[in-house]
C-alpha cells in the first residue's frame, strides 16, 4: 500500500521472505513484490496479502478471494489448499506483517526520535502537550494518536476510531514523517497497540505512563495481562518517564531498561507539582526539579490535567527545551478537541463535552466540574459494546455518586444489545441510590437522551456528555454511522430555542 505522496516501493518476494523468516515456504518465492495488504479488497496485482486472524473475521478465509485480485503470495499461520501462490508460513501473521512493513517503508523509526505514550486516561492530552512543547523548543515533530495525526506540521483528524493504527498504516505514517522532515514523532501506544504487536519496530526511545486503571479487559482478559502489555513499552525504551503517583508506578519502574524520569503531585519525584490551585479557567501550581520552582499556568480546566502537564515537560526536557521555553508554551496550549469543550449557544447552563470513558476518567471529570456547578450536575453517557463490560456498573455507581441527575444512554453498542449495556450501568447508578424518574433515566438513543438532558437544564446546571469527545461517528452493530456530540448538542440547544447566530 503506497500514500498519495509516497514513492512507489518494490522489493523481491525473495528479500521480503527473508525479512519476514518464516517456519516454512509452499511453492517458490519469486517475483516483484508491488505492494502488502492485510485487506482482500486492498489486493492488487503483485501485492502479498497477509492473513490476519481479527475478533469477528479471519483473514485466511479471505486469502482465496485475494489470489484471484492478483495477489503474488500469501503469508499465513496455516497452509491452505488450491490456491496456486507461495505460502510463507509463519506463527503469527500481525508479527510478520510488522516486520515486512517495516522494512518496506525503509525502516522509519531508523530515522526518527520516537516518544510512546500509554496508560488508560490522559495520553491524548499529554502527547498534545508534548508536541506544543517539543515545537516551541525547534524540534520538528509528528504525532499519532485518538484524536489527529501530524506529519510535517499539517494536522489532520484520525477518523479511523484507531489510537494505533495496524503495522501498516502506522510504518506508513512514520516513514511520510521521514519525508515530510520531521526528526521525532509522540504517538500513542495503547495496550491494543502493544499487545498485537501493531508497535513492533517502532524502536521507542521515550517511554511514558500517564495513569493505569481497568480498561479493555474484554481483550486482556485480567488487570494483570493489560498491566503487561503496557508494560512493553518501558522495556523497549531507553528512557522511562513514569507517574509516580500510580499505584503501579513500581510495577513500571521495575520493567524499565535503564533511565527512569518520575513525576507526580503527591509522591517524591524528579518533577513534582506542588501548590496547585484548579479554577474554571485552568490550574496553576509550582514546578520542583532539581532544585529549582518555578510558577506554572495551564489552561486547562482539571486538575488531573497537572499530571499529564507535568509528563509533557518531561518529555520536552528529555528533548532538550528549556524549561522556561516548555513552561511558557504550557501557558499558551489551547487543549484537546472534545476534552472539556464547552458548547455555548447562550444558554444559561453549561452544556460540556468530554471524552472520558472509564469509572475514574469520568469521576475525575465529575469532581472537576462540582465546584463549579452554581444549580445541579447532569451526567449522560454509556459505555462500548464488547469492550470491557466490568466498569459498566462501576461508572453508573460514580456518576450517581457525584452527579445529581444521570442519563444512561447508547455509546457505540457494536454487535451488543444497548439495553443490555445500559441497563448495566444503570444497575451499578441504582446501587448508589438513584431513582428511576427521578434522578435517573435510561434513554438508549443518544440523541433523545441529550435532549432530555437539555429540557432537564436549568439556569446554572452543568450537562456533561461524556465517552465520545472529539469522534465523529458510532458503530450500530457493524455500521458506522456520522456522529458528533458536540453537533448534537448544538442541535437540541437549538430545538429548546438557544443558538447564537
Amino acid at each position: 500500500m503506497t500514500g498519495p505522496d509516497r514513492p512507489s516501493r518494490v522489493m523481491g518476494l525473495g528479500a521480503l521472505t527473508d525479512v519476514i523468516g518464516p517456519e516454512r515456504v509452499a511453492g517458490v518465492p519469486v517475483g516483484q513484490v508491488e505492494g502488502l495488504a492485510y485487506d482482500s479488497r486492498r489486493v492488487e496485482a503483485g501485492t502479498v496479502f497477509f492473513a490476519v486472524p481479527g475478533v469477528h473475521v479471519d483473514g485466511h478465509d479471505y486469502a482465496a478471494s485475494a489470489v484471484e485480485r492478483g495477489a503474488l503470495a500469501v503469508v499465513v499461520e496455516r497452509e491452505l489448499p488450491g490456491l496456486g501462490v507461495p505460502q510463507l508460513v509463519v506463527d503469527r501473521t500481525r508479527r510478520a506483517l510488522a516486520d515486512a512493513a517495516d522494512a518496506w517503508f525503509g525502516r522509519p523509526t531508523e530515522r526518527l526520535e520516537v516518544i510512546g505514550v500509554t496508560g488508560t486516561d490522559g495520553k491524548t492530552t499529554t502527547s498534545f502537550l508534548a508536541v506544543d512543547l517539543l515545537r516551541a523548543g525547534g524540534r520538528r515533530v509528528g504525532m499519532i494518536g485518538t484524536v489527529a495525526i501530524d506529519i510535517g506540521g499539517v494536522r489532520r483528524p484520525n477518523d479511523e476510531r484507531t489510537t494505533t493504527p495496524e503495522a501498516l498504516e502506522l510504518q506508513g505514517l512514520l516513514a511520510d514523517m521521514v519525508a515530510a522532515g520531521d526528526g521525532m514523532v509522540v504517538m500513542e501506544a495503547t495496550s491494543h497497540g502493544l499487545a498485537l504487536e501493531r508497535t513492533r519496530n517502532c524502536r521507542f526511545d521515550v517511554g511514558v505512563l500517564t495513569t493505569l486503571t481497568s480498561e479493555h479487559l474484554e481483550f486482556h482478559g485480567s488487570l494483570e495481562a493489560y498491566r503487561a502489555a503496557k508494560g512493553r513499552l518501558f522495556a523497549e525504551s531507553p528512557t522511562s518517564i513514569l507517574n509516580a503517583d500510580d499505584p503501579s508506578f513500581a510495577y513500571f519502574r521495575g520493567l524499565a531498561r535503564e533511565r527512569v524520569v518520575t513525576y507526580a503531585v503527591e509522591a517524591d519525584a524528579d518533577l513534582r507539582a506542588t501548590e496547585v490551585v484548579s479554577d474554571a479557567d485552568g490550574s496553576r501550581f509550582t514546578l520542583s526539579v532539581g532544585g529549582r520552582r518555578m510558577p506554572v499556568a495551564l489552561p486547562l480546566v482539571g486538575a488531573f490535567n497537572v499530571g499529564n502537564a507535568l509528563a509533557a515537560l518531561a518529555v520536552a526536557h528529555q528533548a532538550g527545551v528549556d524549561w522556561e521555553v516548555a513552561v511558557e508554551a504550557l501557558a499558551a496550549s489551547t487543549g484537546v478537541p472534545g476534552r472539556m469543550e464547552r458548547i455555548d449557544a447562550g444558554q444559561p447552563f453549561s452544556v460540556v463535552v468530554d471524552y472520558a470513558h472509564t469509572a475514574d476518567s469520568l469521576a475525575k471529570v465529575l469532581r472537576t466540574l462540582r465546584p463549579l456547578t452554581r444549580g445541579r450536575l447532569i451526567a449522560v453517557f454509556g459505555s462500548a459494546g464488547e469492550r470491557d463490560p466490568t466498569k459498566r456498573g462501576p461508572m453508573g455507581q460514580a456518576a450517581a455518586e457525584l452527579a445529581d441527575l444521570v442519563v444512561v444512554t447508547d455509546e457505540d453498542p457494536r454487535l451488543e444489545d444497548p439495553r443490555v449495556i445500559n441497563e448495566q450501568i444503570a444497575d451499578g447508578a441504582r446501587s448508589a441510590r438513584a431513582v428511576d424518574g427521578e434522578t435517573l433515566w435510561v434513554i438508549d438513543d443518544r440523541r433523545d437522551a441529550i435532549a432530555h438532558a437539555v429540557r432537564l437544564a436549568g439556569p446554572g446546571d452543568i450537562v456533561l456528555l461524556a465517552g465520545k469527545g472529539h469522534e465523529a461517528s458510532m458503530f450500530h452493530g457493524t455500521e458506522k454511522r456520522p456522529w458528533d456530540d458536540r453537533e448534537v448538542a448544538r442541535e437540541a440547544l437549538s430545538d429548546a430555542g438557544w443558538s447564537v447566530s
